[in-house]
């Protein structure tokens, strides 16, 4: 990859920027990536690509701090809106769109502007993807039944047989990862470690185009209280009644990725702490949720008055508050790592074949100065 640049540019940078360029704004949760963007499409000079694994999700709006409607119609982004809350979205899948949407956009005059906190699609659009083939849907049924029928622990120990490295690497709990694994096994009969051998190719190393990731890492304080602030607000918006919503509209179960999503697995927990009669749907498994947060929530008998009951409630409600907020928190501490591990791409290769500029920033006002 190419050689770092670790300088904040002049602020006539901006002018320079060739017709074939592509900005990432990476920065962590709550850091002012959205507000930033607006004021950059206002230019009239970029167009915004979501980089963000939850705005994807149709009527998650709340917690996801998903654009409104109205801002959306201003300030259109790519990416956002696509999927439903039952669907999956693989990282292959952004890849191949965002390539797609780079050629539009540079057709169009524009500069794409990819702005978003998932660290993930960012690794995978600028240090690639191992080749993994996407999941087939009757593999992936067989291996959730089978996970649903025997447990995670099964999956994990047939892992051992069939993929060793993958399992050392794995903790027991990483459902998801665990899940991942077998799938690719049973469908190409291909360890995933070996998958994740064979060479890489990101769309960062195409050589006509000139791409430009910005790492925004503000004060960790600065930040912790705006994340606090974000959620406050979350909570006077009703994030609890939107997660109700989306379990009266779909069939959500509690290991699908929509609801992994930091602040709605706080929540369903917390409606299972409380026993809302929402799990009582027909078209919901109520037993999946109920196991599936039996470990976290404690509900003992309660007491037959009504006070018992809203001391529960007051207590289970207080706790999903904390824990989301200790949720958000190391998510934001995970982007830092991912964020800091980006800077360093290729530190140790001098020369590249493709144009890379990889430039860590502290604070949004010295973005704007960039890309203004």
């Amino acid at each position: 990859m190419a050689a770092l640049s670790f300088n904040i540019p002049s602020n006539d940078f901006s002018e320079k920027l060739h017709t074939n360029s592509v900005v990432c704004l990476m920065a962590p949760t709550a850091s002012g990536k959205t507000a930033l963007a607006y004021e950059l499409y206002d230019t009239g000079r970029y167009e915004l690509i979501s980089v963000d694994s939850a705005l994807i999700y149709r009527d998650m709006n709340i917690g996801t701090a998903k654009p409104s409607a109205s801002e959306l119609e201003r300030y259109p982004h790519h990416l956002v809106n696509i999927v439903d809350p039952t669907q999956t979205y693989s990282v292959a899948e952004f890849v191949s769109d965002v390539a797609a949407l780079i050629n539009q956009c540079h057709s169009g005059g524009k500069i794409p502007l990819l702005v978003g906190g998932t660290m993930m699609y960012y690794m995978a659009l600028l240090e690639g993807l191992s080749p993994v083939p996407d999941s087939d849907e009757a593999v992936r049924q067989q291996v959730e039944q089978w996970r649903q029928d025997e447990g995670i622990a099964a999956l994990y120990t047939y892992l051992a047989t069939v993929d060793p490295i993958s399992h050392k690497r794995l903790k027991p709990a990483d459902t998801q990862r665990i899940t991942r694994a077998v799938e690719v096994y049973l469908q190409t009969q291909i360890p995933l470690s070996d998958w994740q051998q064979q060479p890489k190719h990101a769309l960062a190393h195409n050589p006509n185009q000139n791409w430009h990731a910005l790492a925004v890492m503000p004060e960790r304080a600065w930040l912790h209280e705006r994340i606090a602030k974000r959620l406050d607000i979350m909570w006077q918006e009703g994030l609890v009644t939107e997660v109700i919503d989306l379990l009266d509209s779909y069939r959500l179960t509690p290991t699908i990725p929509a609801m992994r999503c930091v602040g709605y697995r706080q929540v369903l927990e917390y409606l299972v702490a409380i026993q809302h009669p929402v799990f009582e749907q027909e078209h919901l498994d109520k037993s999946q949720f109920y196991e599936a947060f039996a470990a976290e929530t404690n509900n003992p008998e309660q007491g037959s008055s009504s006070t018992s009951i809203l001391e529960h409630e007051s207590r289970a409600y207080l706790q999903m508050q904390n824990k989301t907020l200790y949720a958000t928190r190391q998510l934001a501490k995970r982007q830092y790592t991912w964020l800091r591990k980006l800077t360093q791409i290729n530190q140790q290769q001098a020369t590249t074949s493709y144009p890379l500029s990889v430039t860590s920033i502290m604070t949004m006002t010295e973005v704007r100065d960039y890309l203004k």
